[in-house]
This record gives structure tokens, sequence and C-alpha cells, in this order.
């Protein structure tokens, strides 16, 4: 502790430092060599790769997907459910929300557009870089495909949002664009990615610390789920034979898909990349800071609780809807056992399930797959929910839990989200051609997804259209659920889009109930945009 009089002297000398440079004018206007302005940054290669970095990175803010993806995704589509305590994220989930500033839906808004202005500045200022050209190519091919997720995310959950293809600036007011010119710089900006030359603008794969980047398959499974949002099937079709006709991706084991000891593997086209190594650092705002959290926080949200209800695996916040597991035991394997993809989609308690089909598979797939050095059933989901009253006739998505390495949650899983992989792509292209009445064409592709499973393989000749288009709905269940997928589904069926569309989920899932048909659709924009810039707000809010 200071004594008085060296508090004086400390004062005395301070004073004298203010006097001695009080006249220097200039004193106070000097540029911070630390801190790089627009001017100063955008000078090199190194410069060029950070900002694409700083692009990615916005990938794992919480508006996206390390947290709120998973809420505004599954939990509002028909194979998910909230019961959470924290009532404005239930009520969201139940289509009922009165403040349209909420933080999950405010955030996914907030954090979209922050990454896509990062994307902006990467285009107006990298292609002035001299640097190798085809680095330089590549990067903003890659600011193109992220500015093109953002937006696709954007459009699908607000509809009618602002047209940001500018650096953000105070003189910057980007108009309200319409759905329709939203889909367009969507596929225009995939477009670009992909390039119109013989070699495309971005690489099929990536090795060492480039994993993870956006490839040439990753922009065209994009562009051809944009395509198929819009039914544009022919146009789809053509993108998707190019990821299969690629030879890049095929299918791995299930589980695989879902854990962070597998990431990156030959079926994923895109995830974003999450990592434990800050554990309890500050969420930021999808920053790189050295301190910041890049963990994966759905597990612990979606977690079951465990014993009772103790919060040491997770919060329950999000629940599965238990006709997803009826959806698994209409069918078993051609050895007569459960599907095996049950297992590692789902926890749930078998005895509220009637099925002809045994148990064994169930703890098979566990045990024959968890990580050396963990004994059988340690983590085992039977053993946690055997017996556990609290437990009965509730159904939690297993995928992308921990309980495969560790027996709780916390809020920096390692796991990666993966966007697109390749069983989606097999399933969308066969959705395209069955589409187009190539009914025959399209089974040969089901069959893959389904003998991974052990499934007995489809007759082309035993489906029309109509039929092959129920039983495809199915197969994306079966194979999806839980993936942030089934809302898009939901869209592209047409279902969200009349009464009788929402009757039909209505049979499975009551929260449909609160459902309003022109409203219910959308999320609200959020009210501090409508207000500052004068945004017409969705309809019915």
């Amino acid at each position: 502790m200071k004594s008085s009089s060296q508090k004086i002297l400390l004062a005395l000398a301070t004073a004298s430092t203010l006097l001695a440079t009080g006249c220097k004018k200039d004193l106070l206007d000097q540029s911070n060599p630390n801190l790089a302005t627009t001017a100063t940054f955008w000078q090199t290669s190194d410069d060029a790769v950070r900002a694409s970095n700083a692009c990615y990175a916005g990938l794992q803010a919480i508006g996206m997907y390390r947290r709120w993806f998973s809420f505004v995704y599954d939990g509002r589509a028909d194979d998910g459910w909230s019961e959470s305590p924290y009532t404005l994220l239930r009520d969201m989930t139940n289509f009922v929300q009165t403040d349209y500033n909420f933080e999950a839906t405010a955030n996914v808004y907030r954090d979209c557009y922050r990454t896509i202005d990062r994307c902006n500045q990467v285009l107006a200022n990298v292609p002035a870089i001299q640097m190798d050209a085809t680095l330089r190519t590549r990067i903003v091919s890659e600011a193109s495909f992220l500015r093109a997720l953002s937006y696709f995310n954007l459009v699908s959950l607000f509809g009618n949002v602002p047209l940001s293809t500018q650096p953000a600036a105070l003189d910057y007011r980007p108009a309200q664009g319409t759905s329709a010119q939203v889909w367009a710089l969507v596929i225009s900006d995939l477009q670009a990615a992909i390039g119109t030359g013989t070699t495309p603008n971005l690489p099929a794969t990536y090795g060492g610390s480039d994993q993870g980047r956006a490839t040439v398959g990753a922009a065209r499974t994009l562009l051809g789920k944009a395509y198929m949002q819009n039914k544009r099937w022919a146009d789809a079709q053509a993108q998707f034979a190019l990821v299969i006709g690629a030879g890049t991706y095929s299918l791995t084991n299930y589980t695989d898909n879902f854990r962070h000891t597998s990431k990156n593997n030959a079926e994923s086209i895109f995830e974003v990349q999450f990592l434990d190594n800050n554990i309890g650092g500050p969420d930021g705002q999808g920053g790189v800071d050295a301190t910041t959290s890049q963990g994966f926080q759905r597990p612990k949200f979606f977690g079951p609780p465990q014993n009772g209800g103790t919060a040491n695996l997770g919060f329950t916040d999000c629940e599965m809807r238990p006709w997803v597991v009826s959806e698994f035991l209409q069918e078993g394997t051609t050895a007569g056992q459960r599907d095996p993809r049950l297992a590692a989609t789902v926890f749930y308690n078998y005895r509220q399930f009637v099925s002809p089909l045994p148990l064994s598979a169930d703890s098979l797939v566990y045990d024959l797959s968890r990580p050396a050095g963990f004994a059988a059933g340690t983590y085992g989901f039977l053993n946690r929910y055997k017996g556990d009253n609290f437990n009965l006739g509730r159904t939690y998505w297993r995928k992308y839990q921990s309980d495969y390495y560790r027996g709780d949650e916390n809020f920096d899983s390692p796991n990666d989200f993966r966007v697109m992989r390749y069983a989606d792509v097999l399933l969308l292209q066969a959705e395209a051609l069955n589409e187009q009445n190539q009914t025959a064409a399209a089974v040969p592709l089901i069959n893959q997804v389904r003998q991974r499973a052990g499934l007995a393989p489809l007759v082309a000749g035993n489906f029309t259209q109509a039929t092959l288009r129920m039983q495809l709905r199915h197969e994306r269940v079966t194979e999806l659920t839980g993936e942030c997928l089934r809302w898009f589904d939901l869209q592209r069926y047409g279902l969200l889009d009349n009464q009788a569309g929402i009757d039909q989920l209505k049979q499975h899932d009551a929260q449909f109930n609160n459902f309003i048909v022109g409203k219910s659709q959308l999320l609200p924009l959020p009210q501090q945009d409508v207000n500052l810039i004068g945004l017409t707000q969705n309809q019915g809010y």
C-alpha cells in the first residue's frame, strides 16, 4: 500500500508530465502501431488468410452453430420440442414469441450478419492484394460460400431480410430484400464460389490445418440444397450428380458422423470446427481471441438429465418427440435386429415402445464402438436409463452427446457440427429424381443409405412417384433427425404452407397447435432493427 507522501509524489509527477507535454498538439493524435485499420490491414496474403479465418470463426458464434441454430431448427421442427424452465425459450419453440428481441432469435440474426459483414470485407478488399493468384481466388470463393451459407439460414428463418453486400459503414443502409432476391444472392454467390472455368475455384479436399474450409463439393452441395428449397429439381440434380460423381465422399460408420474422434471423415462435406481447449472461456462474438471458448454447446443444452433430473449431464432444454422412435421400429435389419441408427440417435426407455425386434442391437452398437480403454456399458444409455422412473416415456437426441467417452457434459464440447454430409446428398438426389418422375433411378441412391444401416434394399418396381415420396420422408427421419435439417424438409414439402399440413403435424407434435399459417413459418425480425432501419416486420408479428 502506498503512503500519503508517495501518493502526493505520484500526483506531482503526473501533473509535471501533463504540463510538459500539454502544449504538444499531436500527443493525443497518434496512430497505434498495434491496431490495424482498414487502410493498413489489407496488404499481404497473411492478412487475407487472417480475414478468411475470421469469417469461419463467425460460424462458431452462439447465434449460429455453437448454440442457437439447434433450437430454432430442431426445437421448432416436428421431431423436437422443449419443456425448458427458460420460459421464453420454451415458448419460442412452441411458436409463441412476444419479445421480438429475444436472445435466441435475435442472436441468430445478429451473428449471421456479423459473418456476412466479415465476408463482405474479404470480397471488397482481398481482390486488390498482390498475392498468389490461386490462393486469392480460393479465399474470395470461400467468402462467397460463407456469405451464401449465412443468407441460406437467414432467408429460411426470417424471410425478407436486408441484402447487405458491402462492408458495414455508418452511411450504408442495405435495402430489405424479398425472399426471392435473397435466394438469388445465395445462388449467385455459390456459383461464384464454384467458378465457371474447367478448374473450380475451390479445391476438392484440404489437408493439415486447412481441414474444415469450404471445398467445391461443399459449394455444389449447398447450391443443390438452395435449388431444392426452390423446387428447381433438375438444377439440384445436376449439382448433386457432380458431388456424387466426384468420388470424394463415401458413407462411413454411422456413429462416426457425431463424434469428435472422427471429425472431417469421408462422409463429411462441410462441418463447423469446434475445440475444447479454452474450457470455461467467454462466449465471445464469434471472435478468435486467445481466451474465447471455441466449444460446441449443443450437447450441454440438449443433454438428458441423470439420476432423476440432476444437471450434471445436460440441461434438457430440447427433447425428441417419441414418434421418431416409432419410425425406427417400423423396420428391422436383414438380421432381424433393430435399426442400429436408433441407438446412435436416441436415448429412450425401451420399455415404453412395443417392438418384436430384440433389444440386443441397442447395446451392441454402443459396446462395439466405444473408445479404447472404456469398459462395456460404462457410459451406455441402457445403464443410465434402466430403472430411472424420471425418464419413463421421455426421449432425447443422442447425436453429438459425449456419453461415448465421458459421463457428463460441459459448455465446451470438442465435437464438430456436421452441416452437410454425403448421406443427405444421396437422399436429396433421390428426391430430386423422383420429383422429375425418375422413380426407378432414385431407388438405388436410397438403398446405399439403407444398406449402410443393414436394412433390406427397396425394389424399384414396388413404388410409384407418390409412394416413393412418402418412403423418402421416412428415410430422411431415420437417417437425419436431430441434424437441423427437418425444418428445411417441412418447408420443402409444403407442410407449413396450409392448415392441412399443420393438422398433419399436430398428430405427432402438439406444439403445432400454436402454429399460425402465414405467420409461424418465419421468426420475427429483431424489433431493434425494425425500428432502427425501418424494416417491414414479418406478417403476424
